[in-house]
């Protein structure tokens, strides 16, 4: 028979000890969760909010940038598409009655019977007459033979403009996944800055849309800023940077610029109403006859570039790396650019940002 071992029984003792410094345990991490080592952490002050919503709100923009672009370019696409639809359409139609006058002829031929042509001369009562009409029968077949090449011709067209056009549609259906992408990219920052924006004041609120965004990186300093900001007491007024733009198209950009002050802040906006960044230059030129590039990064490329030296109002200021924000220029270190939506439209020190470069367009 198999021995059966003998469990060891545990001593009440032990039991209560064990007890006993479980408690122990909960009762020290209870101690330190009230004693304040387990705190959370401290909401963040409103300065910490602000470089954090201004940082969402440069990545916000240099998104929109790019759904600018890639909305220009779907634009574009079906564009393209279409216009390869109609001519297609058009030449099917040109086949269609091509096909049709060819099938006629052919029905022709097979009513007047398929004697051979020396027989039917043999029968013939006319037989000069009816040289004549073979003659004009073979010639009516040289013409035949074309309308069989043109119809060739026409299909292989056809068929080079339908690969075209799936082409296009595949290029569209790129560049609208693309536009969805941009666009939840824009959302997602925007929706984070607001919920960030939400645990202040409003006084706070306020203040920060009105210090605009914090100091850059690359060395611009409170000091500096400070001195850009009481620049505001001596800005350009409109009639002023009018006068030293450098044609009259400047000019009537800048006026269309100052009259469109206090406009919101839309991101993809181009007015009339509301306005992203270059949203309001393109609308701005726009309304003095000079067609502008829809994004920033193209924008810096349109015109003869400047250096910050040679500044005139009207020029287009841009800033940050990737060149994902743009201002006009109106004068004494002063541009009107359309901020982000915390802002409206209005005018700025270009201090404020890390400049990147300067397009005169005229």
């Amino acid at each position: 028979m198999a021995a059966h071992r003998k469990h060891r029984q545990r001593s009440l003792g032990d039991r209560t000890a064990r007890t006993a410094f479980t408690i122990a345990l909960a009762g020290a991490a209870t101690a330190t969760a009230f004693d304040g080592t387990g705190h959370a952490a401290p909401d963040p002050t409103p300065a910490q909010v602000k470089a954090q919503v201004d940082k969402l709100y440069q990545e916000a923009e240099a998104a929109t940038e790019k759904y600018n672009g890639a909305k220009e370019q779907a634009g574009a696409a079906g564009r393209r598409l279409k216009d390869l639809q109609d001519e297609t359409a058009r030449k099917q139609q040109r086949l269609n009655e091509a096909r049709d006058a060819l099938g006629a002829v052919a029905s022709a031929q097979y009513r007047s019977g398929g004697l051979d042509p020396a027989v039917q001369l043999a029968l013939s009562d006319n037989p000069e007459q009816y040289l004549e009409g073979a003659a004009l029968a073979e010639r009516a077949g040289d013409r035949q033979a074309q309308a069989i090449s043109r119809v060739r011709g026409q299909l292989g067209e056809i068929e080079r403009l339908r690969g075209a056009a799936r082409v296009e549609l595949a290029a569209l259906h790129s560049r609208q996944a693309e536009l969805q992408r941009q666009k939840e990219i824009v959302t997602g920052k925007l929706d984070q800055a607001r919920r960030l924006l939400s645990r202040l004041t409003a006084e706070e609120r306020r203040r920060i849309a009105a210090d605009g965004p914090a100091a850059d990186a690359s060395g611009t300093n409170r000091a500096t800023r400070a001195a850009s900001d009481g620049a505001r007491d001596r800005l350009t007024a409109p009639g002023s940077a009018a006068a030293q733009a450098p044609d009259a198209r400047a000019a009537a950009a800048l006026a269309y610029a100052y009259n469109k002050l206090g406009s919101p802040y839309v991101w993809g906006a181009t007015g009339p109403n509301a306005f992203d960044c270059s949203g309001l230059v393109q609308a701005a030129y726009r309304s003095a006859g000079v067609s502008l590039p829809r994004t920033t990064y193209a924008q810096i490329g349109a015109g003869r570039r400047v250096s910050r030296s040679e500044l005139l109002p009207g020029d287009l200021v841009f800033f940050y790396s990737g060149v994902s924000h743009v201002g006009m220029y109106v004068g004494n270190g002063q541009m009107i650019h359309a901020p982000n939506p915390s802002a409206p439209v209005r005018l700025a020190p270009i201090d404020q940002m890390p400049f990147a470069g300067a397009t005169r367009v005229v």
